[in-house]
């Protein structure tokens, strides 16, 4: 483990880090896929990142993660490399955000990295192949794994229709996901964020959970929210979860906030608009969910997810109240060695309980 640790510090990274970071993204997860296509490579991957302990276990809204360590949504868009990225020793994968119709995003370039930071920006725009087409890789599932789906509405859907594009996505994955994520907080969709307004999700959260009842296996739902609400709006989402009973919430998304950056204002400014991820919203993402903990006496269950690049992250996530923890911008910085140490720090902090 140590050897592909400072492998992919002193190698590995500094070869993706060299190329621009979306071609850097399609090079590596080409690379995961050929080598997983190698007899015995998918057992050693396992082998070196999995932890197998019955205590990482969680089990909520009705499904049983064999670790609280997930991916979260944007890395996997089309569902094109979940059983690949299952060999990593995640406990969970959210694919998506996929949106009804296909759509190409935003133009390029729309990914930026600020390594001083240690963030990233973006502007992707829900660049995804659509619903149905995430379907045809769903339906080839060769791992166990808990998955995801997050959904979203397309770019030149008006928001006064936006609720049906929400419906078709969430009728068109309902068999193919283990349990869904609203997305109404992305930066990068124009308008989206409009969507957080307490009339829209209660109507549309409303009908979901309507549409949910009539299926022969009810699925969870999830709502993921930006960590630039204040606190009163924050007070109305816990409102909104209780009045609607769905299952959870995904705090936080990436933020529009350029405050406290070591990058030079220059760069910031030519880079421009996008949501930022990765060390910088690390503070703002933990006071959003212990904020919503400790207001709503844990009331619901919370993956916590924003700026975890270290074990140290992920524990203090836990302890503010998430229940549940995603990585993305720390697992591009960090490497898959992240993974394992999360769940390995998870157990001594059990161990030194006991």
């Amino acid at each position: 483990m140590l050897t592909f640790v400072i492998m992919y510090k002193f190698l590995i990274k500094p070869i993706f880090f060299a190329m621009q970071p979306e071609k850097a993204h399609y090079f590596a997860t080409d690379l995961l896929t050929f080598f997983s296509k190698i007899p015995g490579i998918p057992s050693l991957m396992k082998e070196i990142f999995e932890v197998k302990d019955k205590r990482l276990e969680k089990k909520l809204f009705g499904l049983t993660f064999k670790n609280p360590v997930g991916l979260a949504a944007g890395f996997d868009k089309d569902a094109r490399w979940y059983n690949e990225l299952a060999h990593l020793g995640f406990g969970f994968i959210e694919i998506g955000t996929l949106t009804p119709k296909a759509q190409t995003g935003n133009p390029k370039p729309r990914l930026f990295r600020i390594t001083e930071d240690h963030g990233l920006i973006n502007r992707m725009g829900f660049n995804n192949l659509g619903a149905k087409d995430a379907i045809v890789r769903l339906k080839n599932r060769r791992t166990d794994i808990i998955i995801g789906g997050n959904i979203g509405k397309n770019t030149a859907t008006a928001n006064d229709n936006a609720i049906e594009d929400y419906i078709f996505n969430f009728n068109t994955l309902h068999n193919y996901v283990d349990y869904f994520v609203v997305n109404v907080s992305c930066p990068n969709v124009k308008d989206l964020t409009k969507l957080q307004d307490t009339p829209f999700l209660l109507n549309l959260l409303g009908q979901l959970k309507a549409i949910n009842k009539t299926k022969k296996k009810a699925k969870p739902i999830l709502l993921k929210i930006a960590p630039d609400l204040n606190n009163s709006q924050l007070d109305e989402i816990i409102e909104i979860v209780t009045q609607t009973k769905i299952d959870g919430i995904i705090a936080a998304n990436t933020t529009t906030s350029r405050e406290n950056l070591k990058t030079d204002s220059k760069t910031i400014t030519e880079i421009a608009n996008g949501g930022l991820s990765g060390k910088p919203v690390n503070k703002r993402a933990t006071e959003v969910i212990r904020y919503l903990s400790e207001k709503s006496n844990k009331a619901f269950p919370i993956i916590g997810v924003g700026g975890i690049h270290s074990a140290e992250d992920a524990i203090e996530k836990i302890e503010a109240g998430a229940d549940l923890v995603q990585i993305y911008t720390g697992f591009i910085y960090e490497g898959p060695a992240l993974i394992k140490n999360i769940n390995k720090a998870i157990l001594n902090k059990l161990s030194a309980k006991n």
